[in-house]
């Protein structure tokens, strides 16, 4: 547990993973942490979801539907790719999948601004 212990003070003071991940995930057990992350992820997968339908159809008032769709693929191949990478140097680990989980938060709620940014003001 200890091990444990520094190797998140160390994440924390590098810039590795952002305080705010463990700060919203108050758990007692690496395991509680972890669930926490992942369904902090869901809901910003929500929200992506929940702001897709109105971007695509701003993009197909402009006629760059096909546009968007294909860059939302790519960036879904791109999220995923990056986030694996960034949760790879933990193989193994039991900090693992919270790195993982965050990582896929945090690009999914940069995605969710920066289709919003797509809506008509």
């Amino acid at each position: 547990m200890r091990h444990l212990e520094v190797t998140l003070a160390a994440l924390l003071a590098c810039g590795g993973l952002p305080g705010t991940a463990l700060a919203a995930c108050p758990g007692n057990t690496q395991l509680e942490i972890n669930d926490c992350a992942a369904s902090a992820y869901r809901d910003a997968d929500a929200q992506l979801n929940a702001v897709w339908p109105a971007a695509r159809a701003a993009a197909a008032a402009s006629g760059a539907d096909g546009l968007l769709l294909d860059a939302q693929r790519k960036w879904i191949a791109f999220r995923d790719a990056a986030c694996a990478a960034e949760a790879a140097q933990y193989g193994g680990g039991s900090i693992q999948p919270l790195v993982h989980a965050d990582c896929l938060r945090r690009l999914t709620d940069r995605r969710t601004a920066d289709l919003r940014a797509l809506l008509p003001q």
